[in-house]
């Protein structure tokens, strides 16, 4: 039991990879798509049920979160009509994404993803949208999941360069060895 969280978080690659075999919106598609949101859900809460919270299951969080975007990156970006000012915008706040891990890299000498409230709330809005396409307008629900996004962009941005020390980033990027529990279940994914 001590890895169900790592186990359950790993499962969402291959079934995030399992979408590009699928036609995008249909019944298998949505199936998958669900479930790979379900496993998003439950990881951490069994992480902190179990007490395996911890880094590494944080970051292969991300990772298995990173693989399920690209994947809808190939497989919805062609089939939703997304205005072109969209697009330019959904650029700017991967561009910010990116230099979030490189000032990560350079400032605290390790790979920095933090799970912070707004990244959450993000990443639920961006989960629900596909879900949204066949009854509300593109351009209105993909706006306003950029203006999150581009405010948790940034706000990681500022944690991730404010933190004089590896501790300050502990309450968004969980520590095992300081076992702050109450921040991390308020902050973190795992």
């Amino acid at each position: 039991m001590a890895k169900a969280a790592n186990v359950i978080t790993c499962s969402r690659i291959p079934v995030s990879i399992a979408l590009l075999f699928f036609p995008p919106f249909s019944v298998p598609f949505y199936v998958l798509y669900l479930v790979t949101g379900i496993s998003d859900m439950i990881d951490g809460a069994v992480a902190r049920a179990t007490d395996t919270v911890g880094e590494s299951g944080a970051r292969l969080d991300t990772v298995a979160d990173l693989v399920l975007v690209a994947v809808c990156l190939i497989k919805l970006l062609p089939v939703m009509r997304i205005p072109g000012w969209i697009r330019v915008w959904i650029g700017m706040i991967a561009l910010i994404k990116i230099i979030n891990y490189i000032s990560g890299y350079v400032v605290h000498k390790r790979f920095v993803a933090l799970h912070t409230v707004m990244n959450k709330v993000t990443g639920a809005l961006l989960f629900l949208l596909p879900l949204t396409v066949s009854f509300l307008d593109m351009k209105y629900t993909a706006a306003a999941v950029c203006a999150v996004a581009t405010f948790a962009a940034i706000q990681e941005g500022h944690f991730i360069r404010t933190a004089s020390r590896r501790n300050d980033l502990r309450g968004m990027s969980y520590d095992k060895k300081t076992d702050n529990r109450e921040n991390t279940a308020a902050q973190t994914g795992r």
